[in-house]
């Protein structure tokens, strides 16, 4: 089950975890937290984009080998997760 995506192909029989973050500034660095508290802190926060992580390493290990889809809007975010789930269907 392949997904093409901007960032090139991902091979989906291969991702152990996948989870939609937004990525954040905070004190020159960047971080991912969850979408809900993203949307909590908005007004204290600067939000550089919406990330799909892709992670490739067994669960319960330190994720090493990761792929991370950026989106501007969070509805371009929804619309690849909806994407990805017609792919895993078929």
């Amino acid at each position: 089950m392949i997904y093409f995506s901007s960032e090139g192909e991902i091979d989906l029989s291969k991702v152990t975890r996948l989870y939609p973050a937004a990525l954040i500034s905070a004190g020159g660095e960047s971080a991912s937290v969850s979408l809900e508290w993203a949307d909590l802190k908005k007004d204290q926060i600067t939000l550089e984009a919406y990330v799909l992580i892709c992670d490739f390493d067994p669960v319960g290990e330190v994720p090493i080998n990761r792929v991370e889809l950026r989106f501007e809007t969070k509805e371009k975010l929804f619309e690849a997760m909806n994407e990805i789930s017609e792919t895993l269907k078929r």
